[in-house]
């Protein structure tokens, strides 16, 4: 049953994840206090629940080390999920099923299957589900794809995005396994993913660099800047992919590549995203971006700001700084909760753009090109690829199979 807020009612929150990007959550949310109210946190970490309490003053916030006694209140009305991103799906699920909304981190899932999944047990629960692809919120990114819509730029044959560095030689190095820090239950935080040994590389941050965790940048980062083509395109679905790269500058026990080239094959254009971690030698004069190249004109859009470069001077040019992103990325969640207003990325934005990149990286993982077919959310022709489109979640931490089906 939908809840009807007063003037005065409070959203009652619980931060799931209390490491960096669950700190940066509850300081968007807390600046936000007139209107919410953060009244739980929840770590398999204890270092990261006394950290968390530290860092916001907030010794009044209830801790937990499982997130099911969360779900298991009845006062709280949503959560924040932020943490890594093979637990995305399945809090965002277990929480719709109870009863509350949620803000998923990007990316919005590990594969994609559960993104799927998410789709489906939001609607059934009729659940507000927004996904953190806050540039959205940004009013320079909505001026930029107001331009590229608008077709000042002539016609666009080429997005590419891309972020380039220089982590060579060591990366993050090579640390042997282990026994976990004391006060992580590292069962738990491995949840859905594979038994493994501690690895310090496979935790907190790094995770992102592990096949059963993430999808190393293209996903991490390349998500981010890959949803604003998307968006100013107005398409979603490509139908066809390649990614070539590898391991060719870093010594250290990564899975995911440290160089990698993504194509995406749309009906008259195409999206490239390219990642370099043993160079950072910048790619059009910038480290990172989403560039849309037009017959008439280029733009070029970042989270400092947007550029139009006019080509044969058919165009003038036009410059224009950054704007807020992640404050009314917060407000907006509230307010589809308490008003119904749309959200900036609900939950099948977020997974369609999430969806992208993730065939970026199965492409990449078989060695050649693969075709999809979006409305039946399959991989045409190909069992190898059609693996990864899923996962064999390891028990208790299965997604419902009901929720597991084509979104469109």
């Amino acid at each position: 049953m939908k809840r009807k807020y007063g003037a005065n009612d409070k959203i009652r929150i619980a931060i799931i994840g209390c490491g960096g990007i669950g700190r940066h959550h509850f300081w968007q949310f807390n600046r936000l206090r007139e209107q919410c109210e953060i009244v739980a946190a929840c770590d398999v970490y204890q270092k990261h629940l006394d950290e968390f309490r530290q860092a916001t003053g907030r010794n009044d916030i209830e801790p937990y080390r499982d997130y099911r006694r969360i779900l298991e209140r009845k006062d709280i009305d949503a959560v924040v999920a932020a943490t890594p991103d093979h637990w995305h799906a399945k809090i965002t699920v277990d929480a719709c099923e109870a009863g509350k909304h949620v803000f998923c981190e990007k990316p919005a899932m590990h594969n994609i299957a559960e993104g799927l999944a998410m789709v489906h047990a939001a609607r059934e629960h009729k659940r507000v589900v927004a996904i953190g692809l806050q540039q959205r919120s940004g009013e320079h990114f909505k001026e930029a794809v107001n331009i590229v819509r608008s077709g000042r730029l002539g016609k666009i044959t080429t997005v590419h995005c891309w972020n380039v560095g220089n982590e060579s030689p060591n990366g993050i190095g090579n640390p042997p396994d282990g026994d976990p820090p004391s006060g992580l239950d590292w069962d738990f935080w491995l949840g859905p993913a594979p038994k493994r040994p501690y690895n310090p590389n496979r935790c907190i941050y790094h995770f992102r660099w592990f096949w059963d965790y993430a999808g190393g940048k293209v996903a991490d980062w390349g998500v981010h800047l890959i949803d604003i083509a998307l968006w100013a395109m107005g398409e979603h679905s490509p139908t066809e992919v390649a990614a070539y790269g590898g391991k060719f500058a870093l010594n250290d026990n990564r899975e995911t590549p440290d160089t990698i080239d993504c194509i995406w094959k749309f009906k008259d254009w195409t999206l490239l995203y390219t990642h370099r971690a043993g160079s950072d030698y910048p790619l059009y004069g910038r480290g990172y971006g989403t560039m849309f190249f037009g017959t008439n004109g280029s733009l070029y859009v970042s989270r400092e700001g947007l550029e139009v470069h006019p080509d044969k001077e058919r165009i003038p040019a036009y410059k224009r700084g950054g704007s807020a992103q992640s404050e009314p990325h917060a407000e907006n969640f509230l307010a589809a909760i308490r008003e119904g207003v749309p959200l900036a990325v609900d939950v099948l934005t977020g997974v369609r753009s999430t969806i992208v990149p993730l065939l970026g990286n199965i492409a990449y993982r078989v060695g050649r090109s693969i075709r999809w077919d979006a409305q039946r959310a399959q991989i045409i022709g190909d069992h190898e690829a059609s693996a990864l489109l899923s996962r064999n979640w390891r028990a208790p931490w299965g997604i419902p199979k009901r929720y597991i089906k084509p979104i469109g």
